[in-house]
């Protein structure tokens, strides 16, 4: 290992990356961001965040730190929690859940719409908003007059990146393989302007979703009910405390009969244990 003043570097590279190092960090992006980091993984951190040194300038992994802690240095945290923050989403992933809110979610909500109700459904961490999208592929595919009723979908991320990913709507036309082809064909168009073999999504799409920033540990400044919840594999990056508060938060914005959909790999714990029941798999309503 290398060594420098007597720091030893958990990693080999051209920063000296110590264990307070890790730690600090680490403290951090849990305070931040509510994830969770064990030292297994620090040949990772050192090198997401060794691309942030070189373009700040800065020569150690201990200036870093300082930045981070900083006042000053909000914009580098939200940098750092982007950079280690794990991105896998894909349109229609999970596709049971597409069928359960179409099948058994989506008759309700279509009729509760039409008879002039308020309906709203939650994308809780977005990504680069092919989650949203194929909700409101799904939604539409039910309701082909939503955008005329009170129907929306909220759609956050606390990476601002991908928030923008998700307003552009632009993807490779492979990413929407796994989209019905008839929903795809309908509702994303051609976008040669954006590059080759580009999918733009259409205005019907656009026109029912709005894409905000928020921080799943932070304040959330929505005091309507949600209907419908998607919150899937991000909890997973929680330690046991934050995923409880996570899901306890989200009960109180849950109408009564409310669906939340989780990750394959999640399981709702804590307080909200008593008040979600299962209607599927990783699927869970709220009690009525």
């Amino acid at each position: 290992m290398s060594t420098s003043a007597g720091r030893e570097s958990l990693v080999e590279g051209e920063f000296v990356f110590t264990a307070e190092d890790f730690r600090h960090i680490a403290q951090i992006l849990h305070s931040h961001a509510g994830i969770a980091l064990n030292e297994g993984k620090a040949a990772l951190v050192y090198s997401r965040l060794a691309k942030r040194l070189r373009t700040l300038g800065l020569r150690s992994f201990r200036d870093y730190c300082a930045l981070i802690q900083d006042a000053a240095g909000v914009d580098e945290r939200q940098a750092m929690t982007a950079a280690l923050t794990t991105n896998v989403t894909r349109f229609y992933r999970e596709p049971h859940h597409f069928d359960h809110l179409r099948d058994e979610v989506m008759p309700m909500l279509a009729a509760r719409a039409r008879s002039g109700g308020r309906v709203r459904l939650w994308s809780a961490a977005c990504s680069n908003g092919q989650e949203p999208y194929s909700m409101a592929m799904t939604v539409l595919s039910v309701l082909p007059e939503a955008n005329d009723l009170d129907f929306k979908i909220l759609a956050t991320d606390i990476d601002p990146n991908m928030v923008a990913d998700g307003i552009a709507g632009v993807y490779p036309e492979e990413a929407l393989d796994p989209a019905p082809p008839a929903l795809r064909n309908k509702f994303f168009e051609k976008a040669p302007s954006q590059g080759r073999n580009m999918m733009s999504a259409g205005q019907a799409l656009r026109d029912l979703i709005s894409f905000k920033e928020l921080n799943l540990i932070g304040d959330w400044p929505m005091r309507g009910k949600f209907d419908v919840i998607f919150c899937r594999n991000v909890v997973i990056y929680f330690d046991d405390a934050t995923q409880e508060k996570v899901w306890k938060r989200f009960t109180p914005l849950m109408n009564p009969g409310a669906t939340l959909y989780i990750g394959h790999s999640e399981r709702v714990s804590g307080p909200a244990v008593q008040q979600l029941n299962t209607s599927g798999l990783t699927t869970y309503r709220l009690a009525a």
